[in-house]
């Protein structure tokens, strides 16, 4: 990197802003790779990619700890990544092969790891925010300072078990943080065509729980947010909403022709929203990296990802015996 000496704080600031870089261009990088093997058919059933939404994630794991819970929807790759899993593991799952963190039982939608905090990937919209508020309120009942950070997307917001689950968790004051990724379009239908409130960080109002709304193209914005959302779930506040603006540029699955909006809506995001060419911008500017710098970041993460998806390709499919595995614990 540059080697123009800094302040202290610069020095923390770089540090941070090219670790937000590195953790988004890994995530683009592997879900354009997923989208290949896909291509391919050596990824089968669905596949839902994060690409656009990768500020989102970023953010929010940069205000964690070590032992904090996060659990999610089945639009999971990112996540995983966020949380510190292997591109190996996570892509040799989504390929179905015995190398994956799921032994190739879980695919896209169904990973998991106990080691990384990861709970999920699950298939049932809004099934896993009532997971995640039974996660918080086993960190409540142990006192063990711990947070669960719940996403879910639009469209799971008008699920029911979402307000049973706000109605324990503030009854209780479970350090639950609810992200909801607001993408703009549940599956193939905008926001306002299906939810009467579109403000959808105001959910929790009747409840008594907080909420704000957040670019959730902006990694710094969404990092600054969950600070504040942390810092309440984590001091005994209880619950605490985040609404992330945000897009996905891919349709809601591979199969997803995306019709239901015009091209033009999503270059127009591409092209002055685009989360990595804003925080790219942003270090350039104050002179973090110059764009060769940035480039080279880019190519080790594509080196990265090439070697996941060769893992994938020459790891061996699971035994038919597996099975027969994780279904039942006898004590």
């Amino acid at each position: 990197m540059t080697t123009k000496k800094r302040s202290t704080a610069a020095a923390a600031k770089q540090e941070q802003l090219l670790q937000y870089y590195r953790d988004m261009i890994l995530m683009r990088r592997f879900e354009e790779k997923a989208g290949q093997l896909y291509g391919m058919g050596l990824i089968a059933g669905f596949c839902h990619l994060y690409i656009g939404q990768e500020a989102v994630v970023v953010g929010m794991q940069a205000a964690m700890e070590e032992g904090d819970q996060v659990i999610t929807g089945y639009r999971d790759h990112a996540h995983m990544l966020a949380c510190g899993m292997e591109a190996r593991g996570v892509m040799a799952e989504l390929t179905g092969r015995e190398g994956g963190y799921s032994r190739g039982k879980g695919g896209s939608m169904h990973m998991f790891s106990r080691e990384k905090n990861f709970y999920g990937g699950h298939g049932i919209v809004g099934a896993q925010v009532a997971i995640g508020t039974g996660l918080g309120f086993a960190d409540w009942y142990k006192d063990n300072g711990k947070i669960s950070v719940t996403y879910f997307g639009d469209g799971a917001a008008n699920q029911g078990q979402v307000y049973e689950s706000f109605n324990m968790a503030k009854l209780w004051n479970l350090p639950v943080i609810y992200v909801i990724e607001n993408n703009q379009y549940a599956m193939g239908t905008a926001v306002k065509r299906a939810s009467s409130e579109t403000h959808l960080y105001k959910r929790g109002v009747s409840f008594g729980i907080p909420g704000e709304e957040v670019d959730g193209m902006d990694v710094e914005a969404v990092r600054k947010a969950a600070d504040k959302a942390v810092k309440h779930a984590r001091s005994g506040k209880g619950p605490y909403i985040l609404e992330m603006k945000t897009y996905r540029y891919r349709g809601h699955s591979m199969s997803d022709p995306a019709k239901y909006r015009t091209r033009e809506e999503v270059d127009e995001v591409r092209s002055h929203h685009d989360p990595i060419d804003m925080i790219k911008a942003r270090i350039i500017e104050a002179g973090y990296a110059t764009e060769d710098e940035l480039k080279a970041i880019d190519k080790e993460v594509k080196a990265v990802v090439n070697d996941s998806a060769d893992f994938a390709k020459t790891s061996p499919e699971p035994d038919p015996s597996e099975l027969y595995t994780d279904v039942l614990i006898e004590v």
